[in-house]
């Protein structure tokens, strides 16, 4: 081992004497640890709730979805192959009927979007209430019974606790088209039986929605033959942006092809911008931590004034006396970025059980799940996002020993001396 590293981690070793600068060693090592645990553990909780508003907008979203501008699309079992066989990544292509409607029951309104499915379509896949039909089988099969007598509808947990209703009761849809008979302008009504009730915890995405079958949508809301649009469900989420790029370079220029990023990407946009000025903020945290070092290390030299100058007289070179204080300033901010990356790597992996054990402790509700719609706190352990915090960490620790190291190196040996 090289004789700077010897010394440099002698005098992390305070005499008794030098207990006051052993404790600001100490405080620099904590308050560095804390700032690195910080920036993790935040990082680690917006990333989680950036992949859970992401889950949400994508359980009532298609990844990529394609309409005819201002007009219903009358060919569309042609383009669905044209769009399944534009790329590998494409897992589905799916029709639908889309209006708003008005729900009644008894003397309870609500307003939805009704959306005519097929049988395959992923939105049954979800969580449903059906009373005693099994999930998901027994949404599909409920709600594609062509026995019944009512046509079946599927509603959100919001509606039919607004319209008062659970499985198996009645409600009336009022679509926003009248006929005219001899009696005047009458609206079309219709009733449908409740098949299922959502149970997925996904805000006002799935709040708004209603479903019926694609062929009731076609015949009630819309036209023959023609549907509002097609919905395209990916392998991944991330190629969403490239597939509807090679859709719109296959498909017509009257449709519309928006991926899930271009109707939502400003909001994510915006968590991801928070993420940032966090990283930033807490980011002083650790600026500050690596002042105590730098302060510390200035103690040191004006303490080892002695010491540096027998070490100059007897060889040791500027460079050298550099490198041990450097060392020294270096082992507290390694010191302290291990720990706080190992605090906050445990805390990030258990907040929930922490948030949990908390709220029953105190008897508080920290995070409350009916509010954001997700069923645990979220957190979620990036490894880039930890190794730039331990970088971001190191490099300020780097620098705030370069200027007392310099001071030291610039000690004259002879002054130093003169009254010893």
């Amino acid at each position: 081992m090289r004789y700077e590293w010897l010394i440099g981690l002698r005098y992390l070793k305070a005499k008794r004497k030098q207990t006051f600068i052993s404790v600001i060693s100490f405080i620099s090592v904590a308050g560095v640890a804390l700032g690195v645990a910080a920036l993790i553990l935040v990082l680690a909780i917006m990333t989680g709730f950036h992949d859970g508003v992401r889950q949400q907008i994508l359980g009532n979203v298609p990844h990529v979805l394609v309409q005819n501008r201002g007009a219903d699309i009358p060919d569309w079992q042609q383009n669905l192959e044209r769009i399944r066989s534009v790329s590998a990544a494409v897992k589905e292509a799916e029709p639908f009927v889309s209006k708003e409607v008005m729900l009644l029951a008894g003397e309870n309104v609500a307003a939805a979007n009704i959306k005519g499915v097929r049988k395959s379509n992923r939105i049954l896949q979800l969580e449903y209430d059906t009373g005693a039909f099994p999930q998901p089988i027994g949404v599909q099969s409920a709600l594609f019974d062509a026995s019944r007598t009512r046509p079946g509808i599927v509603i959100a947990r919001d509606t039919a606790a607004t319209l008062r209703v659970g499985v198996g009761d009645q409600i009336q849809v009022i679509p926003p088209d009248f006929s005219l008979t001899p009696y005047g302008i009458i609206p079309k009504i219709r009733p449908f039986e409740v098949v299922a009730i959502a149970r997925h915890k996904g805000g006002f995405l799935d709040a708004y929605y209603a479903y019926i079958t694609l062929e009731q949508a076609q015949s009630f809301v819309g036209e023959p033959g023609k549907v509002s649009g097609i919905e395209v469900e990916l392998e991944h989420f991330d190629q969403a942006a490239a597939i509807a790029q090679s859709l719109r370079q296959e498909l017509d220029y009257s449709y519309s092809v928006r991926s899930w990023e271009d109707m939502f990407g400003s909001f994510l946009a915006a968590l991801k911008l928070e993420k940032l000025g966090l990283f930033i903020i807490l980011g002083i945290i650790v600026v500050v931590a690596a002042f105590n070092i730098g302060t510390t290390l200035i103690m040191v030299v004006m303490d080892k004034q002695k010491d540096i100058a027998i070490l100059r007289s007897m060889g040791a070179t500027a460079s050298s006396i550099m490198q041990i204080f450097m060392i020294q300033g270096l082992m507290i901010g390694i010191s302290g970025t291990a720990v706080g990356s190992a605090l906050g790597v445990t805390l990030a992996l258990n907040i929930d059980a922490v948030i949990t054990w908390i709220e029953q402790k105190l008897n508080v509700t920290i995070f409350d799940t009916t509010v954001y719609g997700m069923d645990h706190f979220p957190s979620q352990v990036v490894t880039s996002d930890v190794i730039t915090v331990v970088i971001t960490a190191f490099v300020i620790c780097l620098l705030a020993t370069i200027y007392p190291a310099r001071r030291a190196a610039r000690n004259d040996p002879a002054e130093s001396l003169r009254y010893e």
